[in-house]
């Protein structure tokens, strides 16, 4: 279910926290179009924090630190990795406003950004909103090999750590499912996001201020 949103001008970063919230989100058509619609699936995806699957292979390179991984260092560069065209991908929802909004809600500490690093040059990332006990993941991309599945695993460990409850990750694609992402009927997911709301996770229960060893991280997913 959707709805269009002609004047997008009014739409803030204080109502956009509140749609979150309700349990919707926006998206565009494309990186051309300036309208923005909101969006609350009958079938939602989320990938539970306990049960998260990292595939042996995956594990080895998360476990070599082969990538450098960062958190909030680079949000804008991040922001337009996700809306550049990857491979199977030529169109983007990610539109000029939705990159406003959501950078300010990064300038806000509601908005975070993990980062994968090959030397120094960003290969890969994801962003997402974050309120109370829930995550709400927005978009990821990678330009070397697994550099974005090594940011997730990242993320998956800094929200165990952080005491969250919920990962909402909006639709499942193949590519979620081999880190174990369902979909859930929206009766069930409006269930566990109030209940993810109550409380408050810590974003930096890991530190920010050096890498996390990618052996630490898949402790963690481990013992959850």
């Amino acid at each position: 279910m959707s709805s269009r949103d002609a004047a997008s001008s009014e739409i803030t970063p204080s109502v956009l926290l509140r749609a979150y919230a309700c349990g919707i989100f926006p998206m565009s058509e494309s990186a051309d179009d300036p309208t923005i619609f909101w969006v609350e699936p009958e079938q939602r995806g989320i990938i539970p924090l306990k049960g998260f699957r990292v595939a042996s292979r995956l594990a080895r390179t998360v476990r070599s630190d082969v990538y450098r991984v960062t958190v909030n260092t680079a949000f804008r560069q991040t922001l337009a990795g996700c809306a550049a065209p990857q491979p199977g991908r030529d169109e983007t929802w990610i539109n000029g406003r939705i990159r406003d909004l959501y950078t300010s809600l990064h300038e806000e500490g509601y908005c975070h950004s993990v980062e994968a690093w090959l030397g120094d040059d960003l290969v890969g990332g994801l962003y997402g909103v974050s309120i109370g006990r829930a995550f709400f993941g927005e978009s990821m991309f990678h330009t070397a090999r697994d550099a974005s599945k090594v940011a997730l695993v990242h993320l998956v460990a800094r929200l165990i750590a952080g005491g969250y409850a919920l990962l909402d990750t909006q639709f499942v694609t193949d590519h979620l499912r081999t880190f174990g992402a369902v979909e859930i009927p929206r009766r069930r997911y409006r269930t566990l996001l109030d209940e993810a709301l109550t409380g408050q996770g810590d974003f930096f229960a890991l530190p920010t201020d050096q890498p996390v060893p990618g052996a630490d991280a898949l402790a963690l997913i481990a013992a959850a």
